[in-house]
């Protein structure tokens, strides 16, 4: 066997024992539409997880707001079992804790209930791809219809020059906005501000 051979018999072997972390996994296609026109009808949501992985890690608390007109009309909050343990760093961001959850139902008793409060309302969500990663993820246990997505990252960067930088925090302080931070409802109704704040501006 000449060392060519032998590269590519050793190269073929890492190949094989790679951890499958490390493997390309195949790129999930994006099954919503984004968008940046103003709507007067919408769904503010919002996820707090386990962590940042969708389909790994776990919704652990759901927000969802509805606003028709731009009037807030109706609201799902509701604290969701992961079936696993909160890392002590979830909870000292989110506040929610192994007890908090454990009493409260499966994602499963409740992505049915998330899907049909949407409705077929477009969705608002600041850094959208997060919360409509773990919102794809749930295509296990229901239907996921094809939404209208509007991100209010990439349009408050459109609008608001005036901060360093577009995280939700950054955005309310600005706005002087009451925030309770990383909870779900909290961060719904932050969002709705600040929707409704860009959108008055364009």
């Amino acid at each position: 066997m000449d060392k060519r051979d032998a590269e590519q018999l050793l190269n073929q072997k890492l190949r094989e024992t790679r951890p499958s972390w490390q493997r390309r996994q195949p790129v999930r296609p994006k099954k919503y539409k984004t968008s940046l026109k103003k709507t007067d009808n919408y769904v503010i949501l919002d996820f707090e997880t386990t962590g940042l992985r969708a389909g790994s890690d776990k919704i652990i608390q759901i927000g969802a707001v509805k606003y028709i007109n731009h009037n807030r009309v109706d609201t799902m909050y509701v604290t969701i079992n992961p079936e696993c343990s909160i890392s002590p760093t979830i909870t000292r961001i989110t506040g929610i804790t192994n007890q908090d959850v454990q009493d409260a139902p499966v994602i499963e008793e409740v992505a049915h209930e998330l899907i049909a409060f949407i409705e077929g309302f477009p969705i608002i969500a600041h850094n959208a791809p997060f919360d409509m990663g773990f919102l794809y993820a749930l295509e296990e246990i229901t239907p996921i219809p094809e939404y209208t997505v509007i991100d209010t990252v990439q349009l408050a960067r459109r609008v608001i020059k005036e901060t360093p930088n577009h995280k939700l925090t950054t955005l309310t302080a600005f706005l002087e906005l009451e925030h309770n931070a990383h909870d779900a409802l909290g961060d719904c109704l932050a969002t709705a501000a600040i929707y409704q704040y860009c959108i008055s501006r364009m």
